[in-house]
């Protein structure tokens, strides 16, 4: 987490930078928010994805990142995904938005997830698609790029495969940023768009 420590500003601006790819984020990570639920941001960073959700709490282990989040309001218990300190069936939903790929063990990730659910809610996911442009694009750049060198990226099926096998069913997906810097609408499914969206049910 050191490199998230130090540059969190940086990361952060992002977002201004590349203003449009953000909200077309946001669009398609709307369609799999339940209204008006309890949820939780695991990986919540800078919470520049819970803000706009109404998301009050969030899990972060990076602790310059988690005092931005709590600037922007939300309650930021410092910790991993692989270890959620959460009583059993707490959340409506649970949201993770580009964390996946910097996680030491998903399917210990997406286990406690489950387990912190209620029964019948949902964990979604949102990740930039190994297979895509973009997802290429980044892969490529690892041993260069600041923010991304020691992320894994995987592919939407094998996501989903980790889901299945952690007892989630009965998935959703919508896609969106087909070009860079392109405020873009999301679309149902995936194999276009570089952002994906999983919604999953407990």
């Amino acid at each position: 987490m050191n490199v998230f420590d130090q540059n969190t500003e940086e990361y952060d601006l992002w977002y201004e930078k590349h203003y449009k790819t953000y909200i077309s984020e946001i669009q398609a990570i709307k369609q799999a928010i339940p209204v008006e639920k309890k949820g939780l941001e695991i990986g919540v960073g800078t919470g520049r994805f819970s803000t706009p959700f109404h998301i009050t709490v969030g899990i972060e282990p990076s602790a310059n990142m988690a005092r931005l989040a709590q600037e922007r309001g939300i309650t930021v218990i410092k910790g991993v995904a692989e270890h959620l300190p959460f009583h059993d069936e707490s959340f409506d939903f649970v949201l993770f938005v580009t964390t996946i790929c910097f996680l030491s063990d998903i399917p210990k990730a997406f286990s406690d997830a489950n387990r912190i659910l209620k029964k019948g809610g949902y964990i979604i996911i949102g990740l930039i698609d190994k297979d895509s442009e973009l997802g290429k694009k980044y892969d490529s750049m690892k041993a260069t790029a600041k923010f991304y060198k020691d992320a894994h990226f995987h592919t939407t099926t094998e996501v989903t495969d980790l889901l299945k096998r952690s007892g989630f069913h009965s998935f959703l997906y919508w896609q969106t940023v087909s070009q860079l810097e392109t405020e873009e609408q999301p679309i149902p499914g995936f194999g276009k768009g570089s952002f994906v969206v999983i919604k999953g049910m407990k």
